[in-house]
């Protein structure tokens, strides 16, 4: 017996019989064909399984259509695996070769899904790490002296600090840590696939819509808390009082953003302001591009998104123009001067207003005249366009393009401003003696 067998033996260790190296290369054998067919699978079936994935979820999840191969790629390979370790009551060292690639497969699955669903990358490692010493743990109970260290450490890990009638120990903190970051995956899925079928549903309208989306996105996290609380074994009756004092803290702290939250459910539910609406407040003219959370999201025709929180709107005055109708009236000034033929000069207003693509035929288009000004009769065109979010600066210099071709045309001169200036003359004053 050579010396380093005989400090093995020493150490509690054998070596592998014949017949255990025959398991394991058998055992090596079938957990390559497992590896080949989850990479034909991936190969295979990933791009469907991602069609597949975008039709029936859409973009709310893009990032794991993105990783359906390396999905079913691993997630093909751990399976097959684990049906192989369960199926036939492996030895020590057969059982630790198909522990250490199942655990290698969950891993890579574990990663490729948080990633998917767009958490942090040392997030998703970490989870792998953790998911690969779970699956791998297994192995070690069939390894000997292994199972008593795995033991000893399960028993150090164990051990913490009492707050209360709580252990607060590293083991709990490791599960604190892996329910929480299972929760937060399982609440954005849930979140956005929930969103996009009730996005894709024609029962509702699009406020419904936006309105259902927030409501069960409220509920999933709610949920989401109290299965939280349940599986990391917090007794909510022990943080009583503390947690009543922390509510009152956090209810005056919130008071805005609460205040924000209920104002945003409100303006879904009356639908007094919509996604899509042109709407002044204040000093911000737009479209409403989306009602969020705390603040309403306006893009202006500069292209400048302002955020005015919910507030604002449920308390200011708003100007919706387009609450129950799309159509807006577009007022246009013109002036002519006094010689010209005003008859002619109305019909021509009235046909550069019409020839206007974005003019709408009805309600019908109106000159009116305001004025006798200083330096030329005041005329008003009135139009009508449906499309408000387009701008409606545009729409006046569309009309007054066309209407100064049709004057050039017709000679019918627009005044300019007209001063009278007099110059009067005064005598020099004498000189005094």
């Amino acid at each position: 017996m050579s010396a380093f067998t005989q400090w093995l033996t020493a150490l509690g260790f054998t070596l592998p019989s014949d017949g255990e190296l025959l398991e394991a290369s058998i055992a090596l054998a079938l957990a390559l064909l497992a590896l080949a067919a989850g990479w034909m699978m991936g190969d295979r079936f990933g791009t469907r399984l991602s069609a597949l994935w975008t039709r029936h979820v859409g973009g709310q999840t893009e990032g794991l259509a993105q990783r359906m191969s390396p999905i079913s790629r691993h997630g093909t390979a751990a399976l097959l695996l684990a049906l192989i370790a369960a199926l036939y009551d492996w030895q020590r060292l057969a059982a630790l070769g198909l522990g250490f690639a199942e655990g290698a497969a969950v891993a890579l699955l574990v990663r490729a899904v948080l990633r998917g669903l767009a958490l942090p990358r040392w997030t998703a490692w970490t989870m792998g790490v953790v998911a690969f010493f779970a699956v791998f743990s297994n192995a070690l109970n069939k390894a000997g002296r292994l199972a008593a260290l795995q033991a000893q450490l399960h028993a150090r890990l164990d051990q913490g600090v009492a707050i209360g009638s709580h252990q607060i120990t590293m083991l709990w903190l490791i599960n604190a840590g892996v329910i929480v970051v299972v929760i937060f995956a399982v609440v954005r899925l849930v979140t956005r696939a929930s969103g996009h079928l009730i996005g894709g549903t024609n029962s509702f309208d699009p406020t419904q819509k936006l309105l259902a989306q927030k409501l069960t996105g409220i509920a999933v996290i709610i949920i989401a808390f109290f299965v939280g609380i349940d599986l990391l074994g917090i007794d909510l009756t022990a943080f009583a009082i503390f947690s009543g004092a922390f509510g009152l803290a956090i209810g005056f702290g919130l008071q805005k953003t609460i205040g924000n939250l209920i104002a945003g459910i409100i303006l879904l539910m009356d639908r007094s302001i919509k996604p899509g609406d042109v709407i002044v407040v204040g000093d911000s003219f737009g479209w409403v591009n989306r009602i969020g959370v705390r603040a309403v999201s306006v893009i202006t025709r500069d292209g400048k998104e302002h955020l005015i929180p919910n507030e604002n709107l449920m308390t200011q005055e708003v100007e919706n123009w387009s609450y129950t109708d799309r159509n807006v009236r577009v007022r246009i000034p013109v002036r002519v001067a006094y010689d010209c033929d005003l008859k002619r000069a109305q019909a021509l207003m009235a046909q550069a207003a019409k020839d206007s693509p974005r003019v709408l035929d009805t309600p019908q288009t109106n000159v009116r005249l305001t004025a006798f000004g200083d330096n030329g009769v005041e005329h008003e065109i009135l139009v009508w366009i449906s499309d408000p979010e387009d701008g409606v600066g545009n729409v006046r210099s569309d009309v007054l393009n066309r209407l100064w071709l049709l004057f050039k045309e017709e000679g019918i001169v627009i005044p300019y401003p007209q001063r009278e200036v007099r110059i009067v003359e005064r005598a020099a004053p004498r000189a005094k003696r």
